[in-house]
């Protein structure tokens, strides 16, 4: 099916895409260079970027799977009770790292895997898993491609043309929007993916598109956002990497473009929130969780990161929660489930398990469809507030606007 799947969407995916996009070393973590699995003891592999341009947010996805270990560091299976063991591979955010941490990870005799933050590399590790026979669960991974013709991938997130989708909607209900600047990095997979499918379902709906490309390592944005104001757009959408949404806010607000951003779940950070602190500048996310949408963890996993330097770090410094903190922490109990539907930690049994585990976690109910896909239906739009420096809820909305 997945094969057959992945065929159908090849027309569609010209652009792959990469999203979300380091490690604290805390309590129930392991490096990469651990010895393998002991017989009290499963080894989950964690595929995530400590170093590179998706960092930021890979240190976040995998503090919220710490904070999960931290919590509950054994699972029960056929009577015994196991340790659980993260083993830590990065990744790089590069496509050429990709298979070597994949390849490192497969040599650890780890059970299953978490991650990646970012596509791009989730598709690179991927073959090395699938030709290992052990299954990934990819947390905010959002490229329709990261599973389809891959038996082994699996992921908790929404995918990238249901968010396209929801961001379009928004920007036509909210803004009354009829032209749509669209900015992305050329040749990178995530961006250039999400602008094809906003731009179907914006045109679609009677809107106008134009968009640009900015070269690769590019710090200059003032020649773009001058012209998205010149033609007239009624928003600005740029679903880039952390680094670019950074350079493009502050440059934003020096010239006083006035025009309302929309960004994709890798502008849900810290650093990116920073950068529009004191301005005038709206910028509105699609995301996976907003704080206060669970008590316990939000207070949970303040009082863990708080309580460690290294997590502090981890987390930008403050104890904002990012919606891809709560994604790595439900990943991590999707994991258990698995586990103990699998009765061992089997890789072949867990992989046959994931199918069927249904859980309810912090981000919301997760079960999977045929293709490993997460079956979701609706994304959190938060938006900054300048003011206070925090993310606002703005509301929670579907691909159909309702």
């Amino acid at each position: 099916m997945k094969k057959i799947v992945s065929l159908l969407m090849t027309g569609v995916m010209l652009f792959g895409l990469t999203a979300c996009a380091g490690t604290a070393a805390t309590s129930g973590s392991a490096d990469a260079s651990s010895s393998g699995s002991s017989g009290d003891t499963i080894k989950i592999g964690v595929f995530e970027p400590s170093t590179g341009d998706s960092a930021s947010g890979g240190k976040k996805e995998i503090l919220g799977m710490q904070f999960a270990n931290s919590e509950t560091p054994t699972v029960e299976v056929g009577g015994k009770t196991y340790n659980v063991e993260l083993v830590m591979a990065d990744n790089g955010s590069s496509a050429d790292k990709a298979p070597s941490a994949a390849s490192e990870l497969v040599g650890k005799d780890v059970s299953l895997i978490l991650g990646s933050y970012g596509s791009g590399v989730s598709m690179a590790g991927g073959p090395k898993f699938e030709e290992a026979g052990l299954a990934a669960i990819g947390v905010t991974c959002t490229n329709p491609n990261v599973t389809a013709g891959n038996d082994y991938y699996f992921r908790i997130c929404f995918l990238d043309d249901f968010q396209a989708d929801v961001l379009a909607n928004f920007a036509m209900e909210k803004f009354n929007a009829k032209k749509a600047y669209c900015l992305g990095e050329n040749g990178n997979e995530y961006d250039q993916g999400l602008c094809v499918f906003f731009k179907q379902v914006f045109e679609a709906a009677g809107g106008e598109v134009i968009t640009d490309s900015f070269p690769t390592n590019n710090s200059d944005f003032t020649s773009y956002l001058n012209k998205a104001k010149s033609e007239g757009a009624d928003v600005i959408f740029t679903p880039v990497s952390i680094a670019y949404a950074k350079q493009i806010m502050e440059q934003a607000n020096s010239l006083d473009i006035g025009i309302p951003f929309l960004g994709s779940d890798t502008l849900d950070d810290n650093m990116v929130l920073e950068a529009t602190k004191g301005t005038n500048l709206q910028l509105y996310v699609s995301t996976f969780y907003q704080e206060g949408g669970s008590e316990k963890f939000d207070k949970g996993i303040k009082d863990y990161i708080n309580g460690n330097s290294d997590a502090l770090a981890a987390n930008g410094g403050n104890d904002t929660i990012a919606a891809v903190t709560a994604m790595g922490y439900d990943a991590y109990y999707v994991a258990l489930e698995a586990i103990k539907a699998a009765g061992s930690g089997d890789k072949a049994a867990i992989k046959a398990a994931i199918p069927s585990v249904k859980y309810d976690g912090v981000s919301g109910s997760i079960a999977f469809d045929e293709i490993g896909d997460a079956v979701r239906d609706t994304a959190y739009i938060k938006t900054a507030d300048t003011a206070s420096g925090t993310w606002a809820f703005e509301k929670v909305q579907t691909g159909s606007g309702k």
